[in-house]
């Protein structure tokens, strides 16, 4: 037996709950460093409040995939994991940018770095069982498409997202300064609320319009008979751990890419906006409540959303790249032009021309969320595709802890507490990432 050759927007359904993922996601990377610095965070401490992020990925992802492997129930396989992750990320949206409300029972600063964990801990509830269902319902042929699409729907998540403060601001009116000094922007906080709408939405559009395929079904396609180690009652959760010392040989040498590759994500996420507040802007780095720190602010957002736009764009282009050259070529060259872009930024006069370094950044942030996916979903066991999803996790976040303990030191004994230079650390690591993806071995061909 062989999966059914889904259609196009049959693979867009199944993956629209990514649209509201992303844009909670966006949200969160283009404003929580700003939000904690008017709380009262110092810019050196900032990657360590944002260690939490890929802490929670560590420690959520495997766990859901291999649950979300090994149970079934009348709703599915992977939808009751992100819809209740949807859920729960909405909470943590809806409340991090108001911790202030808590400041009874403690720091408001406090209050919001434990919504950026509630938020994190919830996106990758929601965010493994998607990557997972991508590989379940479609064919070996429909994978670079299927991821392809997947990054398109991020991107468009992610553009509104990040671009939502400004437009409240620019367009609608809304207030992005406060006459309380400490306190949030009103356009931070309503787009984080329509943020957290728009995710619950999304997901359910999912959750409604895609069918997924029973572990009997899943077998069938496999000519496979499911093994006693395989089924509901005798799997472990130590598994894990068993499942990490077998992994494919192809998932081996893709978790260096990933550790560079999301080493520099990482530090771009975390550092962008004290970097443009003090290099494109001008300002003090203790200047984080005035008026400028959240224009500077709000033009972070747009060039995220930037990025993001080019990344939606540039995934409908991959399938038709990595067929003529190759994947894992399509990924190098992706790689190097986002290494460039960020270098660039330490290069650019004004802030309209960030946006030309950011654009490039899109290009190295598309393939990041497809090719590495589409390369490693050939050489997994089926079987196994909700764990070793989850365990490719662990190269994604481990390189997010690795700069979170070392990146706030860098900037403040390094760098001269000076941020654009975390940018140009990131730039660097993409092109290093860029040459390790040469090594990897494609074991399927497009």
């Amino acid at each position: 037996m062989e999966k059914r050759k889904l259609g196009f927007w049959e693979i867009w359904n199944m993956s629209f709950g990514f649209l509201g993922i992303q844009m909670g996601f966006a949200l969160q990377n283009a404003n929580a460093s700003r939000i904690l610095q008017i709380f009262g965070a110092d810019v050196h401490e900032l990657s360590w409040f944002w260690i939490i992020a890929p802490l929670m990925g560590l420690i959520v992802q495997p766990i859901i995939g291999h649950y979300s492997d090994k149970t079934w129930s009348k709703f599915g396989r992977r939808k009751p994991y992100f819809l209740v992750g949807a859920i729960l990320a909405s909470i943590g949206l809806i409340l991090m940018p108001q911790a202030e409300i808590f400041i009874a029972i403690m720091p408001a600063l406090w209050v919001g770095a434990g919504m950026l964990m509630i938020m994190d801990a919830s996106f990758n509830i929601a965010m493994e069982p998607f990557r997972a269902l991508v590989g379940d319902n479609l064919r070996a042929d429909q994978h670079t498409q299927g991821f392809s699409i997947q990054t398109a729907l991020i991107g468009i998540g992610a553009v509104v997202g990040s671009w939502l403060p400004y437009v409240l601001h620019e367009w609608f009116g809304v207030s992005n300064s406060s006459t309380d000094i400490s306190a949030i922007p009103d356009n931070l906080i309503y787009s984080f609320i329509i943020g957290a709408l728009i995710l619950v939405v999304s997901i359910l559009v999912t959750v409604i319009s895609t069918k997924e395929y029973s572990p009997e079904e899943l077998s069938q396609f496999d000519n496979e008979s499911q093994d006693k180690e395989d089924t509901i009652t005798e799997s472990k959760l130590t598994d894990i751990f068993t499942d990490f010392a077998k992994m494919p040989e192809t998932m081996r040498q893709l978790s260096w890419v990933q550790f560079f590759s999301w080493f520099g994500l990482f530090g771009m996420w975390v550092f962008t906006t004290p970097a443009i507040a003090q290099h494109i802007y001008g300002l003090e780095i203790t200047d984080t409540k005035s008026e400028a720190f959240q224009s500077a602010g709000d033009w972070v957002g747009i060039i995220f959303g930037v990025y993001n736009f080019v990344s939606a764009i540039v995934a409908f282009t991959l399938p038709y790249i990595a067929k003529q050259i190759g994947r894992k070529k399509t990924h190098a060259f992706s790689l190097v032009l986002g290494g460039i872009g960020l270098i660039s930024i330490y290069f650019m006069p004004n802030k309209e021309s960030l946006i030309a370094s950011m654009a490039l950044v899109g290009i190295a942030w598309a393939s990041i969320l497809a090719m590495p996916y589409a390369i490693l979903a050939g050489s997994i066991n089926p079987k196994k595709m909700g764990v070793y999803m989850g365990i490719f996790n662990f190269f994604i976040v481990i390189p997010q802890i690795v700069n979170a303990l070392i990146g706030g030191p860098l900037v403040k004994y390094v760098y001269g507490d000076h941020a654009i230079y975390a940018l140009i650390t990131s730039g660097l690591s993409f092109i290093i990432a860029a040459i390790l993806v040469l090594k990897v071995k494609d074991k399927k061909d497009l």
